[in-house]
């Protein structure tokens, strides 16, 4: 079963990808999966979408530390590439890309996530927070082609509104 978002979000998936059923080792937490059509060399590569509220004042660097802790639990060489902040004061966002090495389906695999933390306040209670993280998953080999896909979903992220856009 998946999870529920802390806020809800709309987006759009890139074209060609396709809605999928959260599974695997972080599954319960997952609100949302979306798989490539063209798996690589056996493994699919995936756009998740999780979250969480927050009341305590844990940076968005601080958030993505404890995931890279998570991650280490049930992967190898797990090593952050690439990280960056980035959105605005009001609405701060962060961007990090991760190497490790895991089994996915009798296979062990080098794999890159490419994540992105969004922090929202909660308008009613501002020491709260909604933490929202959209991860890309793929192969090293792959991770480059589809990444631009992955750029434009997260640029179609926003909060839902009632008449929506």
């Amino acid at each position: 079963m998946a999870a529920s978002l802390p806020v809800p979000i709309e987006f759009r998936l890139p074209e060609g990808w396709l809605p999928a059923r959260p599974e695997g080792v972080d599954a319960p937490a997952v609100a949302f999966a979306a798989v490539h059509p063209q798996p690589d060399a056996g493994f699919t590569a995936n756009i998740t979408v999780d979250g969480e509220y927050r009341s305590d004042a844990a940076t968005l660097a601080e958030l993505a530390d404890e995931s890279m802790e998570r991650l280490r639990e049930v992967a190898e060489s797990v090593v952050v590439t690439h990280r960056r902040e980035a959105g605005s004061p009001d609405v701060p966002a962060l961007t990090q890309r991760v190497a490790f090495s895991a089994v996915a389906g009798d296979t062990r695999r080098d794999l890159i996530q490419s994540q992105v933390y969004l922090s929202m306040p909660d308008i009613e209670e501002p020491h709260k927070r909604a933490v929202v993280r959209l991860a890309l998953t793929a192969t090293a080999a792959q991770h480059d082609a589809v990444r631009g896909d992955f750029q434009d979903f997260v640029r179609t992220v926003r909060p839902h509104t009632e008449g929506g856009v």
